[in-house]
């Protein structure tokens, strides 16, 4: 990235990206908020509900997290096909795109079913395991839907038009606020459900959100020359193979980035209730400062596919992620900046239990610290889907975060004694590693481009996509 675009033509970029990430970020953060009202509600109904809502959340945003990652291939090929002029093209190669988030719907609904009945062996507490299998239960019949909308979703993302994913978000979580309280209380004659009436209603959120979503994706005159649901089309297994290709890899990296949190949180919570519950607070905050790189990873996805099509080359693959790079560091800097001078006033929305407070306080400072090679990592990881190549970097995230970050981590924390900051630590140490190597890899990748020519994108009516 040495040869700097024109001032003008680069500040254009900055624009684009921000006024198409804006609206992903607002989306991501309200998808976040979802798991905090799951929370509100079961807390309010009981200890035992909000043990079993918390076991089933994670139960169930894991494993999700394979098909809304695969499916993640989506907004590349489509960006490039517009921007090659082939939006005619689009139709058909979402047509395909539902028949594979169906299969992973159906796929993932079935693992549901199986997966509740492996909380006692895995030795979740007697007393949670019935309320976290009647979540899993009911949350279970909505994962066709959610896959389905993720589809959708990125289809219109990789169109440019994000706007969709902010208002269904955020229409999403109105609806589940009073469809929870009804089913978990049993108000209006309705039938007292507990965790698992959580569950149900997540289940018809996430299908009202997939109606909601169809019925625009119809209607909308932005989408009408596509024909999207014009016409029925078999499933042809060489264009679901190519879209298996570039996105199996971003859903296997994106568990694996998930499951480094998830693991973590589960080693913590050996060490007791004061380290169980600051590390809670710290990376629920993390997680909602994540979102801001995040919603930027996708709009650079778009913007690199995009020059791609556009036959811009490396200039104008180079001039796209310099640009969400600009953002990333600005948005991090504040948010490290937030961290580290708000982290005692942010705890003290959570708890007042002093103790739990200032090691929370302490671990926001380790999270001040990561923002950095966090934004840096998603955002490279970002620019590479949009060049679709993203088997290499699946086993780069793979080194960083399990062979550096968790095996730091753990014998940090757990090998030496040094507690919840000894796995932040090797948070901090895997998050960085990937930021180099996810840097280095695009740098690789970007010099394999030509100056102008824009590679070979999908063409499903032949029967092929773009592969890596």
């Amino acid at each position: 990235m040495s040869a700097s675009a024109p001032p003008a033509r680069f500040g254009r970029e900055v624009r684009t990206t921000a006024v198409l990430a804006a609206p992903l970020v607002l989306g991501h953060i309200a998808t976040g908020l979802i798991g905090l009202v799951d929370s509100v509600i079961a807390g309010r109904h009981g200890t035992s509900t909000l043990a079993a809502v918390s076991v089933g959340t994670a139960m169930f945003w894991l494993p999700i997290m394979i098909p809304m990652g695969t499916l993640m291939a989506l907004p590349p090929s489509v960006s490039e096909l517009e921007g090659s002029g082939r939006r005619h093209e689009i139709g058909p190669l979402f047509r395909q795109a539902l028949w594979l988030a169906a299969a992973l719907g159906l796929l993932l609904f079935a693992f549901m079913t199986v997966s509740a009945y492996a909380l006692a062996p895995m030795g979740i507490e007697a007393g949670i395991v019935p309320g976290a299998v009647d979540f899993l239960h009911g949350i279970r019949w909505g994962v066709p839907a959610l896959t389905a909308y993720y589809c959708m979703r990125y289809l219109s993302d990789g169109l440019h038009w994000t706007l969709p994913t902010m208002l269904f978000g955020f229409g999403g979580l109105l609806l589940l606020v009073p469809m929870g309280v009804v089913l978990t209380f049993g108000l209006f004659g309705a039938p007292e459900l507990g965790a698992g009436g959580l569950g149900y209603a997540s289940a018809a959120m996430m299908w009202l959100q997939a109606i909601g979503f169809a019925v625009y994706l119809a209607r909308a005159r932005r989408f009408a020359d596509l024909g999207l649901f014009a016409r029925f089309e078999r499933p042809r297994w060489a264009d679901q193979r190519a879209l298996l290709k570039v996105g199996l890899p971003i859903g296997v990296t994106v568990t694996m980035e998930g499951g480094l949190f998830v693991v973590t949180a589960l080693l913590i919570g050996r060490l007791g209730e004061v380290p169980a519950a600051a590390h809670q607070i710290a990376i629920n905050v993390a997680a909602l400062c994540f979102m801001i790189p995040f919603g930027l990873a996708e709009a650079t996805t778009v913007r690199v596919g995009h020059a791609l099509g556009s036959g811009l080359g490396r200039a104008g693959v180079r001039t796209a992620m310099r640009a969400g790079l600009a953002l990333v560091l600005l948005t991090q800097g504040l948010t490290a900046v937030l961290l580290l001078t708000g982290s005692g006033v942010i705890v003290n929305l959570y708890t007042a239990d002093a103790a739990v407070a200032a090691l929370a306080a302490t671990l926001l400072i380790y999270a001040a610290v990561f923002q950095f090679p966090d934004g840096i990592q998603v955002l490279s990881a970002g620019a590479l889907r949009g060049l679709k190549d993203t088997r290499i970097p699946m086993f780069l995230a793979a080194f960083a975060y399990w062979g550096v970050g968790m095996s730091l981590g753990a014998g940090l924390g757990l090998g030496l004694g040094w507690g919840p900051t000894g796995m932040w630590t090797g948070l901090i140490a895997g998050l960085l590693v990937a930021a180099v190597l996810m840097t280095a890899r695009f740098r690789y990748s970007l010099a394999r481009l030509s100056d102008t020519a824009a590679p070979a994108v999908a063409r499903p009516e032949a029967g092929t996509t773009s592969g890596a």
